[in-house]
């Protein structure tokens, strides 16, 4: 019997209302798979009372109960970076953690989410036209799928957001990094959505408790590519509209999957099966 067939691990998920989250299964799934006693745990701030003053508490906790490492989400990407003691070079970029490794009494910050984003990008829209796109919202996941996109060569990028500020603020944080790529905030969309080869949405629009298209379905032309973020439902009213008009749609099933692939790296140092991940996945939202 090899030592990875007895080892153990614990790692967990903090943020608010996570209890539908599918990271802990497949964490724990692939876990077993590589024989490891995996104990995946969610640390819902709504169900404990706590916010994100109390994350000092909730990492020393951690720590002391022999975690590897811990997942982050909303409310907590940006409030947990003070309590790391180094940072990735993206999680630095992106200001932004959503995952720490727990090591020999350090606490390590990464960013898994644009490397998710972009792998299954990568696999799901090969052949994309990357030679500009638009992209609505610029929040948490806005910054990291336009980082992605970016990271995978995109040449124009134009952002827009209900907040302007908002779309302002992320083109002015990308602009540095893409010296070679135009960022911008957008104002017509209209103009830039007949202008664009793909679309990127990152907004919460399309989830169960905010259905609908989070544009008019009639800047949607048979040449874009679709690229979503939401992934509960699967198949979002954007994604369905979008084939029905043909374009090329990706769901936000890869996104999901990927940043768990990433983070499963991070906390066992094994590589993670990709493929028997996101097949789990699948069965998991049929």
């Amino acid at each position: 019997m090899t030592e990875t067939l007895v080892r153990s691990l614990k790692a967990g998920l903090i943020g608010t209302g996570i209890q539908a989250s599918l990271t802990p299964a497949m964490h724990m799934a692939e876990g077993a798979a590589q024989g490891i006693r995996y104990d995946y745990e969610l640390i819902d701030l709504n169900l404990l009372g706590a916010s994100e003053k109390d994350l000092p508490r909730l990492l020393a906790d951690a720590e002391r109960r022999g975690f590897a490492g811990l997942n982050i989400t909303h409310p907590c990407k940006q409030a947990v970076i003070p309590y790391l003691d180094e940072l990735a070079s993206e999680a630095r970029q992106l200001g932004a953690v959503n995952t720490v490794v727990l090591r020999s009494g350090r606490r390590y910050g990464h960013n898994t989410d644009w490397w998710g984003f972009a792998e299954g990008f990568r696999r799901g829209l090969p052949d994309a036209d990357l030679f500009s796109a638009v992209q609505l919202g610029a929040g948490g996941a806005g910054v990291a799928t336009a980082y992605a996109a970016l990271s995978l060569g995109l040449q124009r990028l134009v952002v827009f957001d209900r907040e302007a500020g908002r779309a302002q603020a992320l083109a002015r944080m990308l602009s540095p990094l893409f010296p070679r790529a135009e960022v911008a905030a957008g104002n017509d969309l209209p103009s830039e959505m007949r202008n664009a080869a793909g679309l990127i949405h990152a907004t919460p629009t399309g989830m169960a408790k905010y259905p609908g298209l989070p544009l008019d379905a009639e800047l949607l032309s048979r040449s874009l590519w679709v690229a979503e973020i939401v992934y509960f439902p699967l198949e979002t009213a954007l994604l369905r509209e979008a084939r029905r008009r043909g374009c090329k749609t990706l769901d936000g099933g890869g996104m999901a999957v990927f940043q768990a692939v990433g983070a499963f790296r991070l906390f066992t140092g094994l590589e993670p099966d990709a493929a028997r991940m996101l097949g789990h996945f699948r069965a998991m939202t049929g």
